[in-house]
């Protein structure tokens, strides 16, 4: 006679469940899939950073980076997905392309990095910012830091948003 089995406990996976299929409306299907481009997300009440997004539409190579507050929908979906975004407003935040298609790929980038890889969108000399991609977080998030912490004191408010054309406008999510 043999000894009846050990353990009826199924194996425990390390897989990840696969991500969202891609469709020609962004990453992933239904209503609440982020678009595939590349997005900045900016405090949508900073001076400072609506002044940057002026400022990377007038600078950029390719014209495909979109834009959205961190106060607004598309945020929520972006922090659904990337849980280390963090829900304070302090901080960009980049979200790569998808490679090749494969929504699987992605990346959030915060605070000095997100800049960082924001760089290698836009036309020389800015660029060649993306090279410093490498340098430690820690240290280049140390000025960033300071400048979030007094960023309304020196910028303010945006009151309103700039004027974009309406190719721009088109950029800009909820």
């Amino acid at each position: 006679m043999s000894a009846p089995p050990l353990s009826a406990t199924p194996p425990v996976s390390t897989a990840i469940p696969p991500a969202p299929a891609a469709n020609d409306r962004g990453v992933g299907d239904g209503p609440d899939a982020l678009p595939d481009a590349p997005i900045v997300f900016y405090d949508g009440v900073c001076g400072l950073c609506a002044a940057l997004v002026r400022w990377i539409l007038a600078h950029e190579r390719d014209h495909d980076i979109l834009f959205a507050p961190l106060q607004g929908d598309t945020a929520a979906l972006a922090r659904a997905r990337f849980p280390h975004i963090p829900a304070s407003i302090d901080s960009v935040v980049f979200i790569s392309r998808s490679p090749e298609g494969d929504p699987a790929g992605r990346r959030a980038y915060l605070r000095s990095k997100a800049i960082l890889h924001v760089a290698g969108h836009l036309r020389a000399p800015w660029r060649w910012g993306y090279g410093m991609r490498w340098l430690p977080a820690p240290l280049l998030d140390l000025g960033y830091r300071i400048v979030a912490a007094v960023r309304y004191r020196i910028w303010g408010h945006a009151d309103a948003c700039g004027l974009a054309t309406p190719d721009q406008r088109k950029r800009f999510l909820p």
